[in-house]
């Protein structure tokens, strides 16, 4: 199975537009509303993150929404809000050089520059943070890594003692 899409939360819809659609280029391809009253309603943005070998495209989803059984005090970010890095929480694209360069581009001229790039040996990682204040990772594998689930299970090694990470 591939991820079919991603759901995360916004206040402010048309910042997401403009992030998502104008400066990651991912077209908002579909929006779902619903009004359940005068001070209840929802919508479901689904902005289109490219397709897989086989053709299936994936999506990354927003949901604006009033009156639904939030909090009056909730908040989009996914790091902060729950007292982890910003680095822990955060949604990673498959990108080549070129879209590296030319997101870059875009958002250089919105004057929106990187919160990092890093190059972990294994892949080249440009990353932003989205008006929602989730990081957004742009990856470009340098190779990449080859996948090895047994040699996973051995690294991952016995649970670490408390305190000792």
């Amino acid at each position: 199975m591939t991820l079919h899409h991603v759901a995360f939360a916004t206040r402010d819809v048309e910042a997401t537009i403009a992030f998502y659609e104008g400066l990651l280029g991912f077209p908002l391809v579909h929006v779902e509303s619903e009004q359940h009253g005068p001070t209840t309603w929802m919508r479901h943005l689904f902005f289109d993150t490219g397709a897989d070998a086989d053709g299936n495209h994936g999506a990354i989803a927003f949901f604006a929404f009033e009156g639904v059984g939030e909090r009056p005090d909730w908040r989009t970010d996914l790091a902060d809000s729950v007292g982890v890095p910003v680095w822990v929480n955060h949604c990673a694209f498959r990108a080549d050089a070129d879209r590296q360069d030319e997101v870059r581009r875009r958002m250089a001229d919105a004057g929106v520059e990187p919160l990092m790039e890093v190059d972990h040996g294994w892949c080249h990682s440009v990353y932003y943070l989205d008006p929602n204040g989730i990081m957004v990772e742009l990856c470009r594998d340098t190779p990449g890594f080859t996948a090895d689930p047994a040699e996973a299970r051995r690294r991952l090694g016995p649970a670490p003692t408390p305190g000792q990470g």
